[in-house]
């Protein structure tokens, strides 16, 4: 059963930093691109970062490209979001997501195949 577990969310004040994990049980996702996506309470989940299957390639929402960076490890199966500078408005539930097409357009929910439980990041001023 494919799996992705998210971790390394919490409680941090604003200007702090976190580092999300996304863990991947398929070998397989190695050869997949992965996104990170957030949802905030009353909000649509929206898109904030994505990384190819090889992770040469990146991409970011407005808003977050000059404070987050997303990079993988596929001999560790894993995807990263580095938060920096982070800002009330970064609260939400991050959730990492994979999908099996290489094919453009990472930023469009809709595209993902598996999606793991959430981490919730709450950014206090």
């Amino acid at each position: 059963q494919v799996q992705l577990v998210e971790s390394g969310g919490g409680l941090v004040q604003a200007g702090a930093s976190l580092r999300l994990s996304c863990t991947y049980s398929a070998r397989t996702f190695s050869d997949y691109p992965v996104g990170w996506f957030r949802q905030a309470p009353g909000k649509e989940r929206e898109f904030v970062a994505a990384i190819n299957w090889s992770g040469l390639n990146t991409y970011y929402a407005n808003g977050v490209q000059d404070r987050f960076t997303i990079s993988r490890d596929n001999a560790k199966n894993t995807v990263y979001l580095q938060m920096n500078s982070l800002k009330r408005e970064d609260t939400a539930v991050y959730y990492c997501a994979a999908r099996q097409s290489r094919s453009t357009g990472l930023g469009a929910i809709s595209s993902y195949d598996y999606w793991g439980q959430g981490t919730q990041v709450t950014v206090s001023s």
